[in-house]
């Protein structure tokens, strides 16, 4: 059970933790909605992202949405995936040097920028649901 209420704002069980609070709940969907969709990078790469923090965030109703795929189908979705394993085994985000000299091979700059934004957000809105301990939607 989660620690507080769900209120009655709100689309989804986390939008529904935000909801106490209707602006952020809104400016956090609308970045949401704006990071989660196809841009710089396709959507298929940030889920593959997203399914991959999840793992070790500790947020329950994130990893109920999937485990990343074992066989990734192009280059830039492996880096990424890679590029977020080594984003979360550095302490506050102190990555390499080395990591982005290998994510500038496969991405232009605006893709980096992108990328690096999904990932902090995705780990905050991980890190919301794992604090507030949201539970899987069975």
């Amino acid at each position: 059970m989660a620690r507080i209420t769900k209120s009655k704002f709100g689309r989804t069980s986390f939008t529904k933790l935000l909801g106490h609070n209707l602006e952020i709940m809104t400016a956090w969907s609308e970045l949401a909605d704006i990071l989660e969709n196809d841009s710089k990078l396709s959507k298929n790469l940030k889920e593959q992202v997203r399914r991959t923090l999840a793992q070790n965030n500790g947020c329950t109703y994130c990893k109920a949405k999937g485990k990343p795929d074992t066989i990734l189908q192009d280059e830039k979705t492996s880096v990424a995936v890679g590029f977020a394993i080594v984003f979360q085994n550095h302490h506050k985000g102190d990555v390499p040097d080395s990591s982005f000299a290998i994510l500038k091979e496969y991405f232009t700059e605006a893709e980096i920028s992108e990328l690096c934004a999904f990932i902090c957000f995705t780990t905050a809105q991980q890190y919301f649901g794992a604090m507030m301990k949201l539970e899987a939607e069975l």
